[in-house]
């Protein structure tokens, strides 16, 4: 069986705590604490005024059976990420979905997640997106929905930290931080 290292309990009892946070919300709880706590530590406010959206298909695990699709644009089988974070590169929220769930899709869902935090994302106004979410439906949803504005594509914002950069990864745009992370961790 697994093993840790003498500092923990039991392999069964880590497992056991973390599962039952994962369920009970304690992980997301302690997560948009340590969020809000670094954005105040950068001199920002607490909650973001702007967001951005990517996504990302990846192959998945040859024993992994749950939420797999194709995603004929990658050609590929597997799971697809949908990633919200702030303009300093902080995680709001992720979805995990199969690769054939289409972008504006699993932006909608990610982005109703976003939403449903309530006071954590009061100041948002604008989620900055990348060809992906192209589209007259999508950006009416995100009005309508959300109240946010949609901007991205061929934009570019240079006057705080994020960038569209047209860096070729398996295609589309990606969203790169001062850093040279992209909006979903991959370094560009």
């Amino acid at each position: 069986m697994a093993s840790v290292t003498g500092d923990f309990p039991a392999w069964q009892t880590v497992y056991t705590y973390f599962r039952n946070w994962r369920k009970d919300g304690t992980w997301v709880q302690m997560h948009d604490c340590l969020r809000e706590w670094t954005r105040i530590e950068a001199q920002r406010h607490p909650s973001p005024s702007e967001a951005i959206i990517d996504s990302q298909s990846v192959k998945s695990a040859a024993l992994v059976s749950q939420a797999v699709g194709f995603d004929g644009g990658k050609l590929l089988k597997g799971r697809k990420r949908f990633m919200t974070v702030d303009t300093l590169g902080l995680v709001l929220r992720v979805l995990v979905t199969a690769a054939n769930v289409g972008e504006r899709e699993g932006g909608k869902q990610v982005l109703q997640q976003v939403k449903q935090m309530g006071k954590a994302v009061s100041r948002l106004h604008t989620i900055w997106t990348d060809g992906g979410f192209d589209g007259e439906p999508f950006m009416q949803w995100v009005m309508d929905v959300c109240r946010w504005t949609k901007a991205g594509g061929a934009a570019t914002r240079t006057n705080q930290r994020v960038r569209v950069a047209q860096k070729k990864m398996g295609g589309g745009a990606h969203f790169r931080l001062a850093d040279g992370l992209s909006a979903i961790g991959s370094r560009l």
